[in-house]
């Protein structure tokens, strides 16, 4: 049974006059007399009764047309649903990333998209960069943002976004260019294991001789507004996007040492495996743009 031939039926049935359904369909009378017999064959049934010269529906074909229009009527608010989808006229994108990226750089980025495309909701889930790429790969989001890149072979990966780390610490520290040996001397508040944040900064210690285990680390925590307090109240010094300082600084409750840290990059990744919704797809340009504006 194919919905050609449900159209077909219904339309000879609403006319009960093949030639007529024929006209209007704009197929040969022939054409529809068989899709007529094809159904009645398959099923062994009979749709019509034959009266005379014409034709009225038999009891069966009465209960059948109920549920042909039925059918009819979910195929077409089905190619609606397409049409609505690839016109980012509705749909549901589910988004994943890291804390720095959720909480500073893409609210922004969500908002002009809905601002654009009302129709398709937003949903944020906001974990480390290690939680985020499980995310993503369990398909349990769409898209997700990263603070740091990664070699794997299972994600498409673009940079979308450039952020600077600083060490922050509370005022009674001074600013001043310091040198390896002084970080040897601080307390610090750190990340957790798996955070971008933390990885990179580790990375850059490493860069200059430092072996981060080797460091006094009073705390390690899960959000950067955790390990912000912690340093607002003088727990040590700590490495943070200046994206999550920026406040702080301007009020002078935090001061950033002067100790240069590379810059980094945001990353979006997808699964190469799966094909890119429209809606993921202009999502990802917006976030490129996003970056664009910045680096600019």
């Amino acid at each position: 049974m194919t919905l050609e031939q449900l159209r077909i039926f219904i339309a000879v049935a609403e006319r009960e006059h093949v030639t007529q359904a024929a006209h209007d369909l704009h197929l040969t009378q022939s054409a529809v007399s068989a899709a007529i017999a094809a159904l009645e064959t398959r099923y062994d049934v009979k749709l019509f009764d034959r009266i005379g010269r014409g034709i009225a529906l038999s009891k069966a074909g009465k209960l059948f047309l109920v549920e042909a229009r039925a059918v009819i009527a979910r195929a077409a608010s089905a190619e609606t649903l397409l049409h609505d989808i690839t016109g980012l006229k509705r749909g549901a994108l589910t988004l994943a990333a890291s804390q720095t990226v959720a909480n500073y750089w893409l609210p922004p980025v969500m908002a002009r998209f809905r601002e654009a495309h009302p129709g398709i909701s937003l949903d944020l889930v906001i974990g480390n960069t290690e939680a985020v790429a499980g995310l993503v790969r369990d398909n349990a989001a769409d898209l997700g943002f990263i603070e740091d890149t990664m070699e794997d072979p299972a994600f498409a990966i673009t940079p979308v976004g450039i952020d600077e780390m600083v060490i922050v610490v509370s005022p009674h520290y001074h600013s001043r260019l310091l040198s390896p040996d002084d970080l040897r001397q601080f307390r610090w508040v750190f990340r957790e294991r798996g955070s971008g944040t933390r990885a990179i900064f580790e990375r850059a210690l490493a860069d200059k001789g430092i072996d981060p285990a080797r460091l006094d680390i009073l705390l390690e925590l899960p959000s950067n507004e955790a390990v912000r307090s912690a340093v607002l109240d003088g727990a040590g010094a700590a490495a943070l996007s200046r994206l999550a300082v920026t406040a702080a600084l301007r009020a002078g409750t935090l001061i950033a040492l002067k100790f240069p840290l590379p810059q980094r990059q945001f990353f979006a990744l997808r699964l190469k495996e799966r094909t890119a919704t429209r809606a993921e797809e202009e999502f990802s340009k917006l976030a490129v743009a996003a970056g664009s504006r910045i680096r600019g």
